[in-house]
């Protein structure tokens, strides 16, 4: 079995409905995101699938994420904006647009701060 991860990230405010605290409050995080892949076998030119691609991907997943307040964005208009709903919502979309590849997601770890992650992953 082969593994391979990838990070991207980027920039957003959002506001956690319900919490009580400082984060029910607008802020903003400059999130980073890893997304891991398995593949029981290499392709043609012996790549699980192209880094290039999967970083690509991972853009487009996140690209409409950057620089918005999060909870204005579809899931998050009717999901709270957390890290572990982020984390989701990558995987998903992930799941869906990498079907084309012999790939799986195993996992996706959205980073809020440096110490501070969720990770998804399906049992």
């Amino acid at each position: 079995m082969y593994e391979l991860m990838i990070e991207t990230g980027f920039a957003s405010a959002h506001q956690l409905r319900g919490y009580k605290g400082k984060c029910e409050n607008l802020h903003g995080h400059n999130w980073k995101v890893q997304v891991y892949i398995t593949a029981e076998q290499l392709n043609e030119i012996d790549l699980a699938i192209d880094f290039h691609d999967l970083k690509r991907i991972a853009n487009e997943i996140v690209s409409p994420l950057d620089h918005t307040c999060l909870n204005n964005v579809f899931p998050f208009t009717e999901r709270n904006p957390s890290s572990e709903n982020i984390a989701r919502w990558v995987f998903d979309s992930l799941k869906k647009r990498l079907l084309e590849y012999k790939v799986n997601v195993s996992a996706v770890t959205v980073w809020e701060s440096e110490t501070a992650s969720a990770t998804y992953y399906e049992e």
